[in-house]
């Protein structure tokens, strides 16, 4: 497996997807080695890695597999940026791997939607190009992997002959830690690195958490995720409290009472969202942000568009406690039904089968 940076479960949803499909295909019997293109690992890494055990590498991706690749049954390449580079090698060096290129979500939408938001018109330019580039990296390649049924949907009827697997992101159920009346505030999860993210918070702060608090001044959002020092000096106001990166989310998970994800573009699923319900928190969320997570609006999660119709929905969830139980219970329902664990095993053997890679004599290598 090569991604972009050595993945890391407490900063971003992709990360922890990655870690648990390196698990899950470790528990099967498969040698997995990770490189990651920037080269950085440190000691923390590899002794985290280990555990899901999975053999880390530095000092090159091409040099590593010009020495093994004849060596490995399967080649995964995660993101655009990496698969652009190394899709062609792979096919050289590793002549009998299948070749698995994980968009992870795909970048030529969420800079198309982006593009939609801002008017941009490099930004227009730049879906475009990333859309040529990508729909071939797919056509390319043996299989492709999307979090999302519309992505799949899409790439269906854009590249009909090419093979696509749904492997969405994947979640334990952590269950609900506290109940309603002990519990307040608003959680938001995900660091600035990610457009979409910066911009929900921003919009969230500018026009909706503005008014909650004409209902209740002493209502609070409460950011995790990894943000930058500008943009926290830029968001610090009453009612808006900024944790930065958090290792462990339970604290806050049992401490808030709603989570929010006011995503006005973007593509893939949400990680946010279902990590959030996986602990029983229930979610407003933008039709962008609960594209493709199977929720409907009032049954196991509250959906809106519009910066009054998010505070509204945001206000019913934050006060009445029968809802706020139904969202709680079903939200854990629909982890468990589409991006639990077993759920992700399942379409890892369809794609990697376990009975290969336990009944040889030696492992089977990605």
């Amino acid at each position: 497996m090569v991604d972009a940076m050595t993945p890391n479960p407490a900063r971003d949803a992709g990360s922890l997807r990655l870690c648990m499909m390196m698990q899950l295909l470790h528990q099967d019997g498969w040698h997995v080695d990770l490189l990651p293109d920037d080269g950085r690992v440190t000691a923390a890494d590899m002794a985290a890695l280990n555990t899901y055990g999975i053999h880390i590498h530095h000092g090159g991706v091409m040099r590593w597999l010009r020495q093994h690749g004849k060596t490995l049954d399967a080649i995964l390449l995660c993101r655009l940026s990496v698969a652009a580079q190394y899709l062609a090698p792979s096919r050289h060096l590793a002549p009998k791997a299948m070749c698995i290129f994980d968009t992870v979500d795909l970048q030529f939408l969420r800079e198309q939607r982006a593009a939609e938001i801002s008017g941009s018109g490099h930004m227009r330019r730049q879906s475009a190009a990333s859309r040529r580039q990508e729909l071939a990296l797919i056509r390319d390649s043996d299989l492709s992997l999307v979090v999302s049924s519309v992505e799949r949907e899409l790439l269906t009827k854009e590249l009909p002959e090419s093979r696509v697997e749904l492997l969405s992101t994947i979640h334990e159920i952590h269950g609900r830690g506290a109940p309603f009346f002990d519990r307040s505030g608003l959680l938001f999860i995900g660091g600035f690195g990610h457009p979409p993210n910066e911009d929900a918070v921003r919009w969230f702060v500018a026009e909706i958490l503005p008014l909650l608090r004409a209902r209740d001044a002493s209502l609070s959002l409460h950011v995790a995720g990894d943000i930058t020092q500008e943009a926290q000096r830029n968001l610090t106001q009453p009612g808006v409290e900024i944790h930065g990166r958090v290792d462990d989310l339970s604290s806050l998970m049992n401490h808030c009472k709603v989570s929010v994800a006011p995503l006005r573009f973007g593509a893939g699923v949400k990680g946010k969202v279902n990590m959030a319900m996986s602990y029983g928190l229930p979610v407003v969320a933008t039709p962008i942000a609960a594209e493709g997570m199977h929720l409907v609006d009032g049954f196991d999660a509250l959906i809106a568009d519009t910066a009054a119709d998010f505070a509204e929905a945001v206000w019913r969830a934050y006060r009445d406690e029968a809802l706020w139980t139904q969202l709680s219970d079903r939200g854990q329902d629909n982890v468990r039904q589409h991006f639990s664990p077993d759920v992700a095993r399942n379409t890892l053997r369809k794609i990697l089968p376990a009975s290969d890679a336990t009944t040889s004599s030696a492992p089977r290598t990605t």
